[in-house]
């Protein structure tokens, strides 16, 4: 069978398992990434293995998520993980240095490799040829530990790009028009592998938005080859003795084919509050705008930004429009610093913040009360501008930087000759200089590691009973993010170290009497619609849940990532076997399982609705590994357990 670049991958990777589509299979990680809000729980994690340092081949800690010191407790879990990193054998890229996708791009990813990372927009290393999927922390700190990644095989979609752009058309409409057919469930099970001519007019940071971007459709990754682009790509980064080519086999097997006419793609948009409610920007010209951010891990490279500023020379923002940009990477800034690009924005009327995510996870530049953002970031949900009632647009850097100007939603077409937005290449000299990255130490043993009072242990579940008994403490509806289960927000996203402190928000901006009825049931059960936990991966939104005593959550369907956090931490995750029980089930009705651990090794799970007098079936959607992994309480419990067997004999 000729191979797809993913098999490839995954093939050199193989540790065991069954390499058919939908099988579990166990791969070996090369890299790890964790940043600032995620990784003090996958450290914290690790901790608790007793293992001197991390086995893979490079891993890196990142902080660029929350860098607002308002106070004590932001800097203290930077410090914890500066400290970690020098105790443990990790690289760590400091506050400013960037975020962590693009700098992983730029200087530490290595195309053939294996990434796995505790932030869901991850895949955006498949850019280079790199296979980089998110998962919860625990995931990574397992996988530091030299543990394999198990997933499932994925399906292998071709995503065949013919034609090429044209101007004011830009790889943000690729990834969007992808969320206009597939939807943000689509991509469940899938790896979508970008190949054709049209990849020619597609930088590195193109191809990275595209990556990135199909986390959104729930996508376990996307690559692209690493071909003599991303060569010329670590040839500026002056990386070049790590670049490898890499190619699917001429007519490789594909489980799926979709095709994108470049040539006929428009400017599109995203209207609240999902990344799938895709339209043409012609049809939203009337809507009018109160704020514009141009940055994130999805459009920040240098490129957007000279296309912004092209629009806007000579012109300024519009009185009623606040406009805000961050370049992804200290790198990116300093050349858009040198090449006088920052001035004509700020000439333009920009106001430059740090190189960081602020504003696309709500930290910083939240919308005004019932107001209309427009970000080329990767997310609208509610609230995640910082705002809940605000309404969040997402685009192309041409389409944010013409509606800075207009004040409302506008095709850069519309403002600029679009041959003038033709051709805009990288620059010829790139600025190398890793002086913001701190690198592993060889002698660690006097390393003291740094934690301030908010730093609390990690809670670790009860090994699951035989009867469960449990009332439904809420019943939600499709679509339910962790940002809806924990915000990300300066104020909360502070509390990340801290789970007593954290789990009081637990659905508060959605349900605001969670909290006291989770403490109030101590036993509790959570119902879901479709697409259960997509979005992040911060496994806050598993954990503080649990800690609450949650022992399971039904849902007539579930997030990948956030059902692997839920096994992780010991709660069960359940599918309706028939979504017509999920209308007969109210909030406070109580929930009976018999023989719980016998029934989930049978992959079937029967359940009395003792309020109701009825019984209804669900599936347990899990390998035999993950099913263990759950009665034990959850992985740490269970490799607690595991090592009190092995000092027994």
């Amino acid at each position: 069978m000729n191979k797809s670049m993913t098999r490839k991958i995954i093939e050199d990777h193989y540790i065991s398992g069954n390499m058919v589509a939908g099988e579990e299979v166990a791969i070996r990680i090369d890299h790890t990434l964790t940043h600032d809000v995620t990784g003090t729980q996958a450290y914290l994690a690790f901790e608790t293995l007793g293992i001197p340092r991390v086995k893979t081949e490079k891993s890196v800690s990142y902080i660029d998520h929350n860098l607002l010191y308002t106070d004590n407790k932001n800097m203290d879990d930077h410090l914890y993980l500066q400290s970690i990193a020098k105790k443990y054998g990790l690289y760590l890229s400091r506050a400013g240095n960037g975020i962590c996708h693009i700098v992983h791009l730029e200087r530490f990813g290595i195309p053939g490799k294996t990434l796995l990372g505790s932030d869901s927009h991850t895949p955006t290393g498949g850019a280079i040829g790199m296979l980089s999927i998110g998962a919860g922390g625990m995931d990574v700190a397992m996988a530091m530990a030299g543990e394999p990644l198990y997933i499932k095989m994925p399906y292998i979609i071709n995503v065949n790009l013919k034609g090429k752009l044209r101007g004011g058309v830009s790889a943000k409409d690729i990834i969007l028009e992808m969320l206009r057919r597939i939807g943000v469930k689509g991509g469940l099970g899938k790896v979508f592998e970008y190949t054709g001519q049209g990849l020619d007019c597609l930088s590195v940071y193109d191809r990275a938005t595209i990556a990135n971007m199909g986390a959104e459709m729930g996508a376990t990754t996307s690559i692209f080859p690493s071909d003599e682009t991303v060569h010329k790509f670590f040839t500026h980064q002056k990386r070049e003795a790590d670049w490898v080519e890499l190619y699917p086999d001429k007519d490789a097997y594909y489980d799926g084919v979709i095709e994108i006419d470049l040539n006929t793609l428009e400017p599109m948009v995203a209207k609240p509050h999902m990344p799938d409610n895709v339209v043409k920007v012609s049809e939203l010209k009337d809507v009018k705008v109160n704020q514009v951010f141009i940055g994130s891990c999805t459009n920040a490279s240098y490129t957007d930004f000279v296309k912004a500023a092209k629009i806007m020379e000579n012109k300024v923002v519009h009185d009623d429009v606040s406009l805000s940009i961050a370049p992804g990477s200290r790198q990116i800034f300093s050349m858009l610093l040198r090449d006088g690009i920052i001035s004509k924005l700020v000439a333009s009327g920009a106001r430059v913040l740090e190189c960081g995510c602020g504003p696309c996870v709500g930290i910083g530049q939240a919308p005004n009360t019932g107001g209309i953002s427009l970000r080329t970031s990767n997310r609208n949900f509610r609230g995640r501008g910082g705002t809940l009632d605000a309404y969040l647009y997402l685009a192309s850097p041409e389409v944010a930087a013409a509606t800075a100007l207009t004040g409302y939603i506008t095709d850069p077409r519309d403002v600029i000759d679009s041959k003038l937005l033709e051709n805009i290449e990288e620059p010829r000299e790139y600025i190398i200089n890793d002086n913001m990255v701190i690198n592993p130490i060889e002698t660690n043993e006097n390393i003291e590691i740094i934690r301030g009072p908010n730093i609390k242990p990690m809670p670790v579940n009860d090994p699951m009973e035989e009867i469960i008994e449990a009332r439904v403490v809420a019943k939600f509806g499709d679509n339910i993010t962790t940002d809806d289960i924990i915000p990300a927000s300066a104020q909360f996203s502070a509390l990340r170290s801290n789970i007593p402190a954290i789990s009081e928000i637990t659905f508060g901006r959605i349900d605001p009497g969670f909290y006291s009825r989770a403490k109030e049931y101590k036993k509790s059960i959570i119902i879901g619609g479709e697409n259960y936990g997509q979005g992040s991966s911060r496994e806050h939104a598993a954990i503080a849940p649990m800690y609450l005593g949650v022992k399971a959550v039904i849902a007539k369907s579930m997030a990948r990532i956030h059902k692997n956090n839920l096994v992780n931490h010991g709660v069960i995750p359940l599918l309706f076997a028939d979504s017509a029980a999920y209308d007969s089930i109210e909030q406070g009705d109580c929930l009976y399982i018999e023989d719980a651990i016998s029934q989930i090794r049978t992959k079937k799970v029967k359940i009395l609705n003792k309020t109701k007098n009825t019984f209804f079936e669900t599936i347990v959607d899990l390998t035999d590994r993950e099913v263990e992994l759950i009665i034990a309480g959850g992985r740490l419990r269970f490799i607690q357990n595991k090592s009190k067997i092995n000092k027994h004999y």
